[in-house]
């Protein structure tokens, strides 16, 4: 059997976050809609209330995408007045190497940012290399290196003009078709994540995170566990709680072809009589 490229570090335990994370559209009113042109052109227009302070942020996002030539485009103008930039190019000097250039311009401030990254893929290996070239510079880096199934992979952050490694992290899991289970130390070494996902049944996933902070005051464990039902092709539910008492719940429909619709809610189970439950939701078209 031939070995798969195995994820980005940043993906790896993304199965566990995912289903923790999305889909929870709590506290906000969220909306997106995203049209695809014939030519390769894709428009995206999303905005997003606040429900508790009532500010609104929004962003405007196209796409130019030439698969022939692997060269992607993406601009962003965001409504706090970013325009955000980035140019890829995908085996177009080696097969399995990218190339990606990105810029930041705050339009008020003038504060800018320009970043040049090399990613480079092949079966069993993965590695990312990004530097900032106004500020330090500053060089970031991870690799992942996987076989049949296990993962091991390292991130570390390199300023040259401070000549330190400013932050690093190491993970390991075990990947199978049907679940995986992911362990992090990030932060340098100061925080720890353990991740697992089990797809059950075919309309039933689970899955658990523990993350323990030695920085954090407290010093305890947090822990949060959660399950997704598909109650057939186009719906699905989600639920989650934590050992703090948070109870999250969702709701997902596709109403129509290209037309989703998602509710969520948070509600602290030891204080049901007070006023700190908040719900949201989002609506997404395509087309």
């Amino acid at each position: 059997m031939s070995a798969t490229v195995p994820v980005c570090y940043s993906d790896v335990g993304k199965s566990a976050s995912d289903l923790l994370g999305k889909d929870y559209p709590v506290g906000t009113i969220k909306f997106e809609s995203k049209t695809n042109a014939p030519n390769g052109v894709s428009f995206i227009l999303s905005g997003q209330k606040d429900l508790k302070s009532g500010n609104i942020n929004g962003e405007f996002k196209s796409k130019y995408n030439y698969p022939k030539k692997g060269f992607l485009f993406t601009g962003t103008w965001t409504t706090n007045n970013y325009l955000n930039t980035q140019v890829e190019l995908d085996n177009n000097l080696a097969k399995g190497l990218k190339l990606d250039l990105s810029t930041n311009l705050q339009l008020n401030t003038g504060n800018k940012s320009v970043k040049g990254g090399l990613i480079f893929k092949q079966p069993g290996f993965h590695t990312r290399l990004y530097a900032d070239l106004l500020e330090g510079p500053v060089f970031q880096g991870d690799v992942v290196i996987g076989h049949e199934g296990f993962l091991i992979g390292g991130e570390a952050i390199y300023n040259v003009s401070d000549g330190n490694v400013t932050r690093y992290g190491v993970s390991t899991g075990y990947t199978a078709p049907e679940y995986n289970i992911t362990l992090k130390a990030t932060n340098s070494m100061a925080a720890y994540e353990l991740l697992y996902y089990h797809r059950v049944q075919p309309n039933i996933e689970a899955g658990a995170k523990a993350r323990w902070d030695t920085t954090s005051s407290d010093n305890n464990i947090s822990m949060e566990v959660g399950t997704k039902y598909f109650l057939d092709r186009d719906t699905f539910v989600k639920a989650k709680i934590d050992n703090f008492g948070r109870l999250g719940l969702g709701y997902t429909q596709a109403l129509r072809p290209g037309v989703k619709i998602s509710i969520g809610g948070s509600f602290e189970t030891s204080k049901l009589s007070s006023n700190s439950h908040r719900i949201g939701v989002s609506f997404n078209l395509e087309s």
